[in-house]
């Protein structure tokens, strides 16, 4: 699988992640795009020996879109604490089922992983013992047949926060039917994907702007799909 390369220069790089692909490989040996990142630049600089790759942040492996890695540990050392303190600016386009009201406005619920099999993430309205909360803003782009495009800001960086946060609100994103859509998408795709992002270089603190296209898989407009059993 060819590595989608969005910006690159010696201290970072920025990919796409097709819908599908780990972010980072796990026990079972499959291919991750840390793998392919180190591939990528084992070959293209003729780097002998092991390749650094520092995933900074990560992509639930069913979305899509834009990826930042560190090329060395100094630059992984101050992305992380950019990520880890807030200061980067995400933005995420989602298909959802229903018509938000209002088309835009923000959500705030409180999260915590339920340690189950599946992975899932309890969402409440209320706090509730171990759970952390969670904001994020959204706007509808476009609505067309009963499901909405939106533009999401997650404001905090939970695990399947916006996943979580949407199907709570009761709009749950189109293919996610760990979080209650009854439609599934081919190659259990989940229709999320990170647009874009904003981040202080880790040399020098410049105003780093990236944006992922959109792949061929996108559903929108949502395509034929049958209904869940």
């Amino acid at each position: 699988m060819p590595l989608a390369v969005i910006y690159e220069d010696n201290h970072l790089l920025a990919v796409a992640k097709p819908a599908g692909l780990l972010s980072q490989g796990d026990a079972g040996g499959e291919a991750s795009l840390v793998d392919l990142a180190r591939a990528y630049l084992k070959e293209r600089y003729a780097k002998p020996g092991n390749v650094y790759v520092g995933l900074v942040h990560r992509l639930d492996r069913n979305a899509s879109g834009l990826v930042l890695l560190a090329r060395t540990s100094k630059a992984a050392s101050r992305l992380s604490a950019c990520f880890r303190d807030g200061t980067v600016e995400k933005t995420y386009l989602a298909v959802c089922a229903g018509l938000p009201s209002p088309q835009q406005g923000g959500l705030t619920h409180w999260l915590a992983p339920t340690g189950d099999r599946q992975g899932v993430t309890r969402a409440e309205r209320d706090p509730f013992p171990d759970a952390r909360e969670s904001r994020l803003t959204y706007q509808v782009r476009e609505s067309h047949e009963g499901f909405s495009l939106l533009e999401v800001r997650p404001i905090t960086g939970r695990r399947h926060q916006i996943r979580a946060q949407l199907a709570l609100a009761g709009w749950p994103l189109l293919g996610d039917v760990k979080y209650g859509s009854r439609r599934r998408l081919p190659d259990h795709r989940v229709a999320l994907h990170a647009l874009g992002l904003t981040v202080a270089h880790p040399v020098g603190g410049r105003a780093l702007s990236l944006e992922c296209p959109l792949p061929a898989d996108w559903p929108w407009p949502v395509p034929p799909v049958r209904t869940e059993e």
